[in-house]
């Protein structure tokens, strides 16, 4: 079964984030957009896992990328 994630259960992955500093990453790009339900917003906790990983996948590549350009 599918598990949502609520704004403070982001916040609280993301160390604690300001919502405002998550506002602002959602409208650049860097959070996936949430589901909102009435006046409430949810995050599909496999969606926003699979984002975790994909950011943390081309940070690697780029360290690497830099490690072996500087060689």
């Amino acid at each position: 079964m599918q598990k949502y994630l609520t704004l403070e259960e982001v916040r609280c992955r993301l160390g604690n984030r300001a919502r405002s500093s998550i506002y602002n990453d959602i409208a650049a790009g860097r959070l996936p957009k949430p589901l909102k339900l009435g006046s409430r917003i949810y995050w599909p906790e496999d969606q926003l896992e699979a984002h975790f990983l994909a950011l943390a996948e081309a940070q690697s590549a780029k360290r690497n990328t830099e490690a072996n350009s500087g060689s």
